[in-house]
């Protein structure tokens, strides 16, 4: 039994339909699929060997084929899902000879699996897009230490529910993940340049920083205006702890910190550090007591 798609006239394939160009074909394919309620990929390029141009060109049903068996490896972590289950939904372009023209050659409507509901076909690949608004609202919440999955729950809450968003939660971690790779080998100099803007805005910003012989950043003390503040009311005790898990750096959290009168915790600065070694130690407490004095603001 084969599953025969549901849509207008006008956008089903037909053999002899012409396209200008190649790609305009596949375009023409592709929408079929969307709102068929399918992907699409692309299959088997074959140029003339005449004088090079692509002919034929196949466009199939992403669920086409079977997946090879995959080796078992030591490594192998996740299993992937299978998606091909052996679809003959195609259609072939092929060129016209003497022309630069491309006509459907042949089509296959059939698809072996069932295809996607009306409701949830805005979910296909092809339907699916980030927009710019998208990109913009993850790099802003990755500012405040919101990652990709909740972003994706707090957009779905500004569009009334999931029927109304474009993207899907992976498109919005791969698209985290494209800028955590973009910025790596220079998200140390982000920080630095980062705290220098803190400076120029507040004097009372205080901040040292060190790095090794490679230029790499190893230890680093900051203390914004207020922690100052809770230092000169409340620093007759500090508590420093370095025993934080690192992070992805493999750099130590140690934070400074207090209790107010109403015996919460205040936080008087903060510290990274590559190594919990005598060095490290020794460089972070003198810019911590010796260099980063109390601040008194105006009330």
């Amino acid at each position: 039994n084969e599953w025969i798609p549901s849509c207008p006239t006008h956008l089903k394939p037909v053999v002899g339909i012409k396209f200008d160009t190649l790609q305009q074909g596949i375009s023409f394919y592709e929408n079929y699929a969307i709102v068929s309620g399918f992907d699409t990929r692309l299959y088997s390029t074959k140029k003339r060997k005449s004088d090079g141009k692509i002919s034929p060109k196949y466009c199939v049903c992403n669920k086409e084929g079977f997946r090879e068996t995959p080796r078992l490896q030591s490594n192998y972590k996740k299993k992937r899902p299978i998606t091909r289950m052996g679809c003959n939904a195609r259609i072939t372009l092929k060129l016209i000879n003497d022309q630069d023209n491309y006509i459907i050659y042949s089509f296959h409507e059939g698809h072996t699996h069932p295809l996607t509901t009306p409701n949830s076909a805005h979910h296909t690949k092809q339907s699916r897009n980030l927009t710019l608004a998208h990109k913009k609202y993850i790099m802003d919440n990755s500012r405040a230490n919101i990652g990709a999955t909740k972003s994706y729950r707090l957009m779905k809450e500004h569009v009334d529910g999931y029927q109304n968003m474009t993207a899907s939660v992976t498109d919005f971690k791969n698209f985290q993940r494209d800028i955590r790779k973009h910025i790596r080998g220079k998200d140390a100099q982000m920080l630095i340049e980062n705290f220098k803007r803190k400076q120029e805005m507040c004097s009372s910003f205080f901040f040292k920083y060190e790095v090794d012989d490679k230029q790499r950043l190893i230890r680093i003390f900051w203390a914004n205006a207020i922690g100052r503040k809770n230092y000169a009311s409340f620093g007759d005790v500090v508590y420093f702890n370095s025993t934080f898990s690192m992070n992805e750096y493999y750099m130590v959290f140690a934070p400074f910190t207090g209790v107010d009168n109403s015996k919460s915790c205040v936080t008087f600065a903060a510290a990274l550090l590559y190594r919990e070694d005598t060095e490290s130690f020794v460089w972070l407490l003198k810019r911590s007591g010796m260099q980063c004095q109390p601040v008194i603001l105006p009330v």
